[in-house]
């Protein structure tokens, strides 16, 4: 394994750190999060129309570049810094996967390019809060997370007029600015029931999307409400969607695994630059031993975290050998939550305030742990997937 960046990697870190160290000042990002749309559509136009990240990891063949996942995560790893609030994620490490494993021709030809070049945001709706377990991050996602043919959930039922899905579904990332929802509903009933996924526009009647106030103001949330709304089939009925989901969910924990190593690098430099200056007994805080040895600590971390992310992604985009990215993700989480807290910590009590960004990486960090984690499921589901605790065989009498 090469673990260096190619100088065309290196190039994508440095074309987007000047680009977010322009565009995404502190007042930048807090203007963002209080547009209608949740993040700044210019900056999007930017990165889609005239940079081409959103089609880094998709085919040439569809609009895309053609890239590997590496290069989707260092593009994740600059947003993370500044706690960009941009719909990459549910767009390009959840959406676009699934179309392109599962859509059919005419679906990938209609949909890919313009997720490609940035016009087309798309967003996934799981029922309830089973985000993480649809994902097969934290559990087996073959049982009824998405509302196993009972009352609750998201209903799918086959009409003369086409599919019609019924239902509702919580904590959708971007949903109620995505132009696009690709939808998990079951369908067959209670005896023959299976989760399949649906396309649903954003024009769709009867569709009613709300956005929720979350602890996350960067990671916008919406509830959708489905009712007799007509969908397309995401590809064919015999279709392994549990077995897709798991796949994007290894790629999707990647990608937040390096969101958080950037947020929490830039942490640690804001708050080594903070106590550089403090002075306190007529010296910089910094100076004092137990403040250099948090700091080491934090970024032994940090370094840690990032070694795992990137080997995350370079085992899913070149030697697909192991999933690994639930692992990446709970480093990638734990160095967040840490790096936040001693910043908080560390700039005293402004560290407190409102009006301080200490408290927006820590706002990160239990966010996504929420959605995505518990940290120590993550480890737990990657031990049971890795058959690390499997019983030994009966002795043969």
């Amino acid at each position: 394994m090469d673990a260096r960046f190619t100088e065309e990697q290196q190039e994508i870190r440095r074309t987007l750190r000047e680009l977010t160290t322009k565009r995404c000042t502190p007042d930048d990002i807090r203007a963002a999060t209080r547009t209608p749309a949740g993040h700044d559509p210019e900056l999007w136009g930017t990165l889609g129309s005239e940079l081409g990240l959103p089609g880094l990891a998709l085919p040439e063949g569809s609009g895309g570049v053609g890239a590997t996942l590496t290069e989707l995560a260092l593009v994740a790893e600059e947003l993370g810094r500044v706690l960009a609030p941009s719909p990459l994620l549910a767009t390009c490490g959840l959406a676009a996967p699934l179309v392109a494993a599962l859509g059919t021709g005419a679906q990938c030809e209609a949909l890919l390019p313009r997720i490609a070049d940035g016009s087309l945001t798309a967003a996934l709706a799981v029922p309830g809060t089973g985000l993480a377990t649809a994902l097969g991050l934290v559990a087996d996602n073959a049982g009824d997370w998405a509302g196993g043919g009972r009352a609750g959930g998201v209903q799918a039922a086959r009409q003369d007029d086409g599919w019609r899905l019924y239902g509702q579904a919580e904590q959708v990332l971007d949903g109620h600015s995505a132009g696009l929802l690709l939808v998990a509903a079951h369908t067959g009933g209670f005896a023959r029931s299976r989760t399949l996924l649906f396309l649903v526009r954003q024009d769709a009647p009867g569709l009613v999307r709300t956005r929720q106030t979350s602890l996350d103001e960067t990671r916008p949330q919406a509830r959708v409400e489905l009712r007799d709304v007509g969908a397309e089939l995401l590809g064919e009925q015999d279709a392994d969607v549990a077995g897709a989901l798991a796949a994007v969910g290894n790629g999707a924990a990647t990608l937040l695994a390096t969101e958080a190593v950037g947020a929490a690098d830039r942490a640690l430099e804001r708050t080594v630059a903070y106590v550089k200056e403090r002075e306190q007994f007529g010296r910089p805080v910094g100076s004092f031993q137990a403040v250099k040895h948090r700091l080491a600590d934090v970024y032994v971390q940090v370094q840690a975290a990032r070694s795992a992310a990137y080997y995350a992604a370079w085992a899913a985009s070149d030697v697909q050998e192991e999933a690994v990215g639930g692992l990446a993700l709970a480093q990638g989480l734990e160095a967040l939550r840490t790096a936040a807290a001693e910043a908080v910590q560390l700039h005293g009590g402004i560290g407190f305030t409102w009006e301080h960004d200490a408290h927006l990486y820590l706002k990160r960090a239990a966010g996504d742990e929420l959605l995505f984690g518990p940290v120590h499921l993550l480890r737990a589901r990657a031990a049971q997937a890795a058959e690390l605790f499997a019983a030994p065989a009966e002795a043969a009498l």
